[in-house]
């Protein structure tokens, strides 16, 4: 028997870039979140790799976030924010003298020129190809996953959507790691049972769910979540672990919260003055988050307490500890109750270790260093696990809907706040059938010219629907400071859409299509049939 630890990270970013302007605030956050995210997660990755530690790690890279990675565009914008921060830092250090934070703004510097080092002269801007240069040495899984992050079990209503998103989401895989996926993330982990044929018919091996999602089922075996169950249809079903997420992110109690940690709402970027500020913001009178902060969680007399590093990696330390002393004992008590070769399914949000949890990365790293030493149980990803164990017999699943969003299922998607833009979505796709469904049914009839053109036209309107069923604008329309961006997005998208259609409707010509088409934008070159009938 064996026991088996799997930690999965599922990062994603929706589609932004806006070249029209110096940078904009939508498209800093996207920058933030590969400075203190991804590039900590490699570096910290490749260290392990150097060193012969051995370590197995599951990641999704969501398309859009795969486009975007690799749009040179953004590279270099990713550079130049890059340079704004470091410069920013050596402001900081000169005015320490004031603020007594010079030695933090030392550090901050330090940091940043390394990850820019790593970023242009090791990795050469491409940190796509850095993953899947991990993945060539076995120690990181990579899996597919929807092509906007759309919400599937909300878009099953025109199942044509849904089979869109799973082709172009593989698609777009293949295109940049040269193989067919055998994992498939579920964006917001949501799942319901209709999907379980059509990630099967597409090629997908497994999945991950909520874990209610399998012990609430009517085919709820004993051991859900610590074995896959395996659905009807032959999909693989892993549980994600949920003592292992409340151990680290629980509101109140989770690892992230503690007081020797760096408090991540408390941003220099919020505090200094507007002046001082302005040539980081490129003259903009917008404030946002820069990066660099001074203080930890912990208050005292209702006073902010400076960050202190050392104090924080003792945290660090300690936490990692209990954190394989709990999988550990947990993997124990299962095996002990007959359940054969257990497994404990860690899944998480990528940006939550390093952008929101400073310290995350360096408590994955724990994790890793000390589970090397281990002999009772091992690191593993759900590919690999099904490899391992594909002699045994695992319990039939019938997983029930479920997300791993607020309440566990679809409210924060489906609140009357955001509620329209799931009717406006669905209206353009019952749309797009119908235009695929008559044209596939007279394109023998239809001039070689018009065939064209209307294939060029499915494209583009396939694009725009992909881009609005995204998950993010709902769930962004529910807060002040991204609601207007979100709308504005949402409506952009079926503007675009509502236009293609009407140009095509009245004959337009190609070039007339093609007016005013963004260059760079992913998914411009998808198959015309995406949404060619469901059966």
């Amino acid at each position: 028997m064996s026991r088996n630890c799997s930690i999965v990270l599922h990062a994603h970013f929706p589609w932004v870039r806006h070249l029209e302007v110096p940078h904009c605030l939508e498209e800093d956050w996207f920058h933030s979140m590969v400075v203190e995210a991804y590039l900590p997660l490699l570096e910290m990755l490749f260290r392990l790799r150097e060193e012969g530690v051995p370590f197995r790690l599951t990641l999704d890279l969501s398309p859009t976030l795969l486009a975007m990675l690799r749009d040179a565009a953004l590279q270099r914008r990713t550079v130049t924010y890059l340079d704004r921060t470091i410069s920013l830092c050596r402001d900081e250090i000169e005015r320490g003298i004031i603020t007594r934070n010079g030695d933090l703004a030392t550090q901050y510097e330090a940091r940043y020129s390394r990850l820019r080092s790593l970023y242009v002269d090791v990795w050469k801007c491409d940190l796509v190809r850095a993953y899947s240069d991990l993945r060539d040495t076995g120690h990181v899984e990579l899996m597919a996953s929807a092509a906007t992050h759309g919400l599937l079990p909300l878009l099953m209503r025109v199942p044509e959507s849904v089979q869109a998103q799973v082709r172009a989401g593989i698609r777009q895989y293949v295109q940049n790691f040269g193989r067919m996926p055998r994992g498939f993330w579920l964006p917001e982990c949501a799942f319901a049972p209709v999907l379980s044929p059509i990630l099967k018919r597409e090629g997908i091996d497994w999945t991950i769910v909520e874990e209610h999602a399998l012990t609430t089922s009517a085919l709820a075996d004993a051991a859900f979540p610590f074995v896959p169950g395996i659905t009807e249809a032959g999909l693989h079903v892993f549980g994600r672990d949920q003592a292992s997420s409340r151990e680290v992110w629980d509101v109140d109690d989770g690892f992230a919260g503690d007081d020797r940690y760096r408090d991540f709402s408390s941003d220099m970027g919020d505090e200094a003055p507007m002046e001082y500020l302005r040539e980081y913001l490129g003259g903009s009178e917008r404030r946002q988050p820069t990066g660099i902060k001074y203080y930890r969680s912990a208050r005292e007399n209702d006073q902010r307490l400076k960050y202190d590093p050392a104090l924080a990696k003792r945290a660090v330390e300690e936490h990692a500890m209990r954190f394989v002393l709990s999988r550990g004992a947990q993997l124990a008590a299962l095996e002990s109750s007959g359940i054969e070769n257990p497994i404990s399914v860690c899944a998480f949000d990528a940006d939550l270790f390093g952008y929101w949890w400073y310290e995350g990365i360096d408590f994955l790293e724990q994790i890793f260093r000390q589970m090397a030493r281990r002999q009772d149980m091992g690191l593993t990803t759900p590919g690999a696990y099904l490899a391992t164990n594909r002699e045994q017999t695992f319990p039939t699943a019938a997983p029930v809907s479920s997300s791993w969003g607020e309440g566990g299922y679809f409210e924060v998607w489906t609140d009357e706040e955001n509620m329209w833009v799931q009717t406006e979505l669905h209206e353009r796709a019952e749309q797009l059938v119908r235009f695929v469904k008559l044209f596939m049914e007279n394109r023998t009839e239809i001039p070689e010219e018009s065939v064209k053109l209307h294939e060029r036209a499915i494209q583009l309107m396939t694009r725009e629907l992909l881009f609005v069923q995204s998950s993010d604008w709902p769930f962004l329309l529910l807060y002040d400071a991204s609601h207007e961006y979100a709308e504005n997005r949402v409506r952009s998208h079926l503007s675009r859409f509502d236009e293609i259609l009407h140009l095509t409707m009245s004959g337009a010509d190609l070039a007339k299509l093609e007016e005013g088409e963004p260059q760079g934008v992913p998914f411009s070159d998808l198959p015309w049939n995406l949404f060619e009938s469901y059966s």
